[in-house]
């Protein structure tokens, strides 16, 4: 895959951007790059944000991503336009984010800019 860089800069606490097919972001201070697709519905992470514990939290049902490891720590609250409870099909969802993780890409500073790879 190739590289891909941002400003750092330009990351705002609380803010993801797209950078290629990267969701990155500011997480606890630290700058993340995973992979910009929810295993839930297949969401744009990049236009999700970052909440207070440093998670990625999906802009479509609120999903939450540990930036770290790439699973899923909550599932979602709704699934295709509706927005409520769904304990049974939240949880099933939500083992099936942990098993399976977003991509985590590497990110190094170089001078301003933050390298992806």
């Amino acid at each position: 895959m190739q590289e891909q860089a941002v400003e750092a800069s330009a990351l705002e606490p609380g803010r993801v951007r797209r950078v290629g097919p990267w969701a990155v972001g500011l997480s606890q201070g630290e700058p993340f790059a995973t992979s910009r697709r929810c295993r839930h519905q297949l969401a744009d992470l990049s236009e999700g944000t970052v909440d207070a514990d440093g998670c990625l939290v999906c802009p479509w049902h609120q999903s939450r991503y540990d930036v770290r490891t790439g699973a899923m720590v909550s599932g979602p609250k709704g699934f295709l336009g509706w927005h409520g409870p769904t304990p049974g099909y939240t949880q099933l969802v939500l083992a099936y984010g942990r098993k399976l993780r977003l991509r985590l890409g590497k990110v190094a500073r170089d001078g301003s800019r933050l390298v992806i790879r």
